[in-house]
């Protein structure tokens, strides 16, 4: 799909030194924006404050850097979380000083762990300005130090200050080779607002970006473990949409003694993969587990939905782990044996050439129990009654090829493991953190980054948590939102534990909310379903070209849908 307009007018900037009056007098100021620019970051997204306003009248007039101004901070954060997300490259987030900063929180947290670049730039009054009751003013200094991978404290100085340099240069250039937040904190004092005609030129010092030592790792060694095991599992998390791993990945498809377990975010697809894995192991006994337990466990990709399968895997734990990431090693399993830092793609290249296949009917027989599955899989959905189950199943079969699906966590991601999505359709979630906020705000993000049509499939909770998202100027209008309303935490129904008490209001938290009023608002084209037949209806042309983007409000049962879903699996075994 070709790049439709945007919802409303974007951010206009003026080419470089051709208005009058155009950049910040403030050198620490023109610092900042001239690395942004020598480090390659062309957007930044600001929201409105005075403390900042040397660094919005800069950015705002750069030919090179794209400015959009989102109100919300929380809301800014996560929307250029999702331009990064797409991009892979880093973007900014610029804000005033006080509380506005703390509001950034909740992305950089998920940008830590999801190891998406965000630079956060804040504006900050000087040192004798903090602690003295000066309003909008915190300690703002090292204030995300348990998710950050580096803090940048720069200092106002009248005259050019090499350290600050330093700092901003080695902030900027983490950001990009370790792909993940970095903070960049401006203390300004005023006047804010003068100004003058051009930037100045600054040299930037690169520090050594090569972290990653491949040469130790023993591909032989591990080629020996391979080439005797019977039983070989590859888990895949979290993963960018890549072809060439798809093709590197066919070999172990097409070993009998190896299976392959993939999630909905991992954006890997064979026909010889396991891709619904709750579907597979939710009924299996104690011999069965010890039938499925494998010699040898890898893992690679972010973050794993499945409980079950962390589950099975510490309690069945293979003789070899062996994690791959170019960052950090992750234990998820408690048995990592190897970590092996490097990407996927550099391994299974090195990796391929010295392995053979086995013969084993570790791969053929747990296969044919998924076939079993799928077919009992395709047989309950086609007796049920409209339930959140059943609007998957009509959701997922209705998105056009070739797009890309943003999901919320919670119920959502978790329906979405029990479907097989068509190869052609990107699918991301936040699941650094796997918190409901920020969803739409990063979709969002990620529909104004991406030429593909974006759809954003959320909860009631998360989107009216998130409703803040709305308030934004740079949505495209092919954009799409299927809301499924449940009337609150349908999550905490399925899950045990909650029914259990007598506190499940506080844990489901009821309402009567609807998005209709909120599309009237921020001009968004409604359209709602309550049954399989109006859900039917209302898909048919929802994706077509609009002038509006569109919510697709789909109201389902709250007292019948876990019953559903516990009756399925039941089915299924």
């Amino acid at each position: 799909m070709k790049k439709d307009k945007v919802h409303f007018s974007g951010t206009n900037f003026s080419p470089l030194g051709k208005l009058k009056g155009a950049f910040p007098k403030k050198e620490l100021a023109q610092l900042v924006i001239s690395a942004c620019y020598q480090f390659d970051i062309d957007t930044v997204v600001i929201s409105p404050g005075s403390r900042n306003a040397p660094l919005t009248i800069g950015f705002s007039n750069h030919q090179k850097i794209e400015a959009l101004s989102v109100v919300d901070e929380r809301c800014a954060a996560f929307f250029a979380l999702g331009i990064a997300q797409q991009k892979q490259k880093p973007v900014a987030v610029l804000c005033t000083s006080g509380s506005a900063l703390l509001n950034y929180y909740p992305a950089i947290a998920e940008a830590f762990y999801s190891n998406i670049p965000l630079v956060i730039i804040s504006a900050d009054r000087p040192k004798h300005l903090i602690d003295i009751g000066d309003g909008q003013t915190i300690r703002q200094e090292n204030v995300f130090e348990n998710h950050i991978l580096f803090s940048a404290n720069l200092i106002e100085n009248p005259k050019f200050n090499p350290r600050n340099s330093q700092l901003i240069g080695e902030a900027l250039q983490i950001a990009t080779s370790q792909k993940g937040p970095v903070h960049i904190n401006v203390p300004f004092d005023e006047p804010l607002y003068e100004t003058v005609n051009q930037l100045k030129d600054f040299h930037f010092p690169r520090i050594s970006s090569s972290f990653l030592d491949n040469s130790n790792i023993d591909y032989e060694n591990l080629a020996n473990i391979w080439n005797v095991a019977k039983k070989k599992m590859i888990l895949v998390g979290v993963n960018y949409p890549d072809e060439a791993l798809h093709q590197l990945m066919d070999l172990y498809a097409d070993d009998d003694s190896v299976l392959i377990f993939t999630e909905t975010t991992s954006n890997l697809h064979h026909n010889k993969a396991i891709n619904s894995i709750d579907q597979l192991i939710f009924s299996l006994n104690d011999d069965d587990f010890k039938d499925l337990q494998p010699d040898i466990l890898i893992t690679f990709g972010g973050m794993i939905i499945s409980k079950r399968i962390k589950k099975f895997l510490r309690n069945y734990a293979p003789k070899h782990h062996w994690d791959i990431d170019e960052r950090k090693a992750t234990n998820t399993y408690f048995c990592l044996s190897d970590f092996i830092q490097t990407n996927p793609n550099n391994f299974f290249s090195n990796f391929n050439d010295r392995i053979i296949k086995a013969e084993s009917d570790y791969q053929p027989k747990w296969l044919d129990i998924r076939d079993s599955r799928r077919n009992k899989h395709k047989a309950y959905l086609s007796t049920i009654v409209h339930s959140d189950f059943k609007v998957f199943e009509q959701v997922l079969d209705s998105v056009p090829n070739n797009c890309q699906l943003q999901i919320s966590n919670s119920a959502i991601i978790r329906y979405a493991q029990l479907f097989t999505i068509n190869k052609t359709v990107e699918v991301y979630c936040n699941r650094g953190t796997s918190g409901i906020d920020g969803t739409t705000s990063t979709a969002i993000g990620a529909a104004f980054a991406n030429n593909k049509q974006t759809i954003c499939v959320t909860g009631d909770l998360s989107f009216f948590y998130d409703s803040n998202a709305l308030w934004n100027t740079h949505i495209p209008i092919s954009f799409r939102i299927i809301l499924i309303n449940n009337s609150g935490g349908g999550i905490f129904k399925i899950i045990p534990g909650p029914s259990t008490t007598n506190a499940a209001k506080y844990f489901e938290t009821p309402h009567c909310l609807t998005a209709e009023h909120l599309c009237k608002m921020y001009g968004f084209e409604y359209q709602k379903a309550y049954s399989k037949e109006t859900v039917e209806k209302e898909l048919q042309g929802f994706y077509k070209e609009s002038k509006q983007p569109k919510i697709l409000e789909i109201f389902t049962p709250s007292a019948e849908n876990n019953k559903i879903l516990a009756a399925y699996f039941k089915y299924i075994q």
